[in-house]
Parts: structure tokens; sequence; C-alpha cells
């Protein structure tokens, strides 16, 4: 299946969560947390991330993780678990207040089978105290979450963004076989493999384009990551949004939701004016109220347009919509803040 049919199959059995403008989110991927050795690419970054987790868990923030955010392709997860702790308290924390949300990428495609979740998230062994405690029992991890608007109906789509990438997609058991014999030892030296969309310009383009094309033609706006690359859409650009990664030599991005507006987030480390050195988020991009980026109304306005004496043929409206059925019957979540 292509991009296209895979993303249509993503928005049509996607679990609803219903948000307003008091609703609060952050979306974070691709942080492939590791077993804390030389291979592991979240390790240098992993004291930012749990200063973020920090803040949001502060200001009342519910966190998705978009896919990705451990690494099953070279790691197990019992190191993965033994190299984070802090990390996972923190999730754990998260999770019990009903503020976490879980979606599977490429190289966390295992997470799909509830078996594996269970076995692997629903508990974890503590080596000092030799005994097992509970970690996030009941753990859903969806393939695709629809946020939609309980007011306005305005959707958003968030996957991690590898469907229809052939080689992280239909063909990811070989593409992970390389990664475990090869490309592993490798990333300890900064090389990635070429089926990665992370250092190959023309796969990366490629997929996003292919997110262009799913937009223009269902008229939903899209969170993802899987490409390492942060996205935010300029003024007339499709709604494209994409988290960027928590694998940066020096920085993490996110997304964030909040008082109805979207913006694209990083966080590093900076000096002050003293020269101390400390955590510190910046807005990158936005916020951008997220009804800039409704669709619905697009080929209204339009014709609108094209009333004014402006000459728009209909194969030129970058936003024409598809004949594609979508069902509404989906599993439905309720977030709300307290």
């Amino acid at each position: 299946m292509k991009t296209k049919a895979k993303l249509t199959h993503a928005y049509e059995t996607a679990t609803v969560i219903d948000f307003d403008d008091d609703s609060k989110f952050v979306f974070f991927s691709d942080t492939h947390r590791g077993d804390g050795s030389k291979s592991d690419e979240f390790a240098r970054n992993k004291n930012l991330f749990n200063a973020a987790l920090a803040h949001y868990d502060a200001e009342g923030f519910a966190l998705v993780e978009a896919g990705d955010n451990d690494d099953l392709w070279e790691f197990k997860y019992r190191h993965i678990l033994r190299a984070n702790p802090q990390t996972f308290e923190q999730l754990r924390r998260l999770f019990l207040q009903g503020r976490y949300y879980r979606l599977y990428g490429n190289h966390d495609l295992d997470l799909r089978d509830p078996a594996v979740v269970k076995e692997s998230l629903s508990r974890w062994y503590d080596q000092f105290t030799d005994s097992w405690h509970d970690l996030m029992p009941g753990l859903v991890v969806h393939q695709a979450l629809l946020f939609r608007h309980r007011e306005t109906n305005q959707e958003i789509l968030t996957v991690h963004g590898h469907q229809g990438d052939f080689s992280n997609d239909q063909n990811w058991r070989m593409t992970r076989l390389s990664f475990r014999l090869f490309w592993r030892y490798l990333h300890a030296f900064g090389f990635n493999s070429p089926s990665s969309p992370v250092r190959n310009s023309f796969k990366r383009h490629k997929v996003e384009r292919n997110f262009a094309k799913w937009i223009r033609d269902n008229r939903v706006p899209l969170i993802c990551g899987h490409t390492h690359r942060e996205r935010f859409p300029r003024r007339h650009d499709l709604p494209y949004f994409n988290t960027g990664a928590g694998t940066f030599p020096d920085s993490i991005t996110c997304l964030e939701i909040s008082g109805g507006t979207i913006a694209l987030v990083r966080w590093r480390v900076e000096p002050d004016s003293a020269g101390y050195l400390h955590v510190a988020r910046s807005v990158m991009a936005g916020p951008q109220p997220l009804a800039t980026y409704d669709l619905r109304d697009s080929e209204e306005k339009t014709l609108a347009e094209s009333s004014k004496g402006r000459r728009i043929r209909p194969q030129e409206d970058p936003l024409a919509a598809s004949d594609e059925p979508r069902s509404r019957r989906r599993p439905t979540f309720t977030h709300s803040t307290t």
C-alpha cells in the first residue's frame, strides 16, 4: 500500500481525542531511547528531555509520544528501562494521571502487538531491591490519534509518519535486521543508514511530498515525526507539522498545543547573563491559532475569490477534495484539564 492509502486507513481507524481551547498537549517523537551506550542517540539529550517533561507535567500538559520513542531495532526493553529510570518514572506519573498517549513508529513497531506492550511496559524490574513494580499497566499503543475540537469539529491527524515508506513500513523486518547487524555499530561513529529519511534528503522530501498530497486530498492537518526534520507551515502552506526529534547534537524539538494555538518549540542548554548554563525553552515558530489551519472552508474561499474576478480553474485549487469516504466509527477519548 502507498502512503496515501496507509494514511487514509490510519485516519479511518484512528482513536479520537476530543479537546477544546483549554486543552494542553505536547508532541515528542523520535527520541530513540536506548541503553546508554555509545550507540544510544538519546543519551546526550536525556537530561534535556527529563527537564522538558518536568516542565510540561507542572504546566498540566498531556504528553503524546508519536513513535520511535524507544529504539527496539537496536536495543532490548530491559536495557532501555535500566538506562532511563528517571524518564520512565516521569512517563509513569503522566500515565497514571491520564495524560499520556503513545503511538508506535517503525523503530518500535513491535508495540502494535498488545502482548508485547504488556510484557515490556506493564511493569519493570528493580535490580537493587530484586523486585517487580508496576510501570504502565493497561497502556494502549495506537497507530494514529485524531484530535477533534469539541466546538468546531476541526480535526488534526497524528501518526508517526512511516506509513507507506517502503523500507521502514512494508520491508521493516529486513531494515531492522540490517540495523541490528550493521548500522547499530556505525551509529557510534555518526553514520546513518541510507534507508532512513534522516540523512537521505531524496527519501525525506519524497515522504513529505506524499504527506502534502494526502493533506490536500483530505483537508485534514497532519502532525507526525519520522523524518527528524522539524516543520511548521508558513502562510499559505499546507498544514503539515513535524515534531523534529530528540537526537539532535545539542537540542530537542517538539510541538505544543495550548490555548487553541500550536507552536514549534526547542529545548537546549544555554548560558544566562552570568555565564551559568541552564535548560532553556524557546519558540521556533508560532504560536498560531489552530483555526488558521482549518481546511474545510477552503473551497468556499476559492469560490469567493473567483467571484471577485480572479479566474481560478478547479484543477488549480491546491486543496481539491477527495471522493474517498471517511469513517466516523472510532473509539473516542475525552481530554480535559483539571
